[in-house]
């Protein structure tokens, strides 16, 4: 399994420099369009290659849907921690309520060893 891995990973990076070497062209990045940027006197642009801006969106796609994947199951995460109280305390309560009924048949004592060891 671990050389499958392996394999799966050195395709994988091998894809992303074909991918770079393939995309290493300059594209300027304008964060906002020309006539808005003419109207406030300011134009943020940037010359990056284009496997740059590819990965970087890619990257910046995929913190997003982590991310939202994260906030959408807050409530499930939220539930399972309340469930895991209650299985907590009913656990405490059932070993508090077996040690009860150990002491009161204590007349018996291969009884109360069998209760004990379960």
């Amino acid at each position: 399994m671990k050389t499958i891995r392996y394999v799966f990973w050195a395709i994988v990076g091998l894809c992303l420099i074909l991918i770079g070497l393939a995309n290493r062209d300059a594209v300027t990045v304008r964060a906002m369009p020309t006539p808005v940027a003419d109207l406030l006197g300011l134009s943020p642009d940037i010359q990056l290659p284009l496997f740059i801006v590819i990965f970087l969106g890619v990257g910046a796609g995929l913190l997003i849907g982590f991310l939202w994947e994260w906030v959408r199951e807050h409530r499930i995460r939220a539930e399972s921690r309340v469930k895991s109280r209650e299985l907590d305390a009913l656990r405490r309560e059932v070993k508090k309520l077996r040690g009860e009924a150990v002491g009161a048949k204590s007349s018996d004592d291969v009884l109360a060893l069998l209760e004990n060891a379960s």
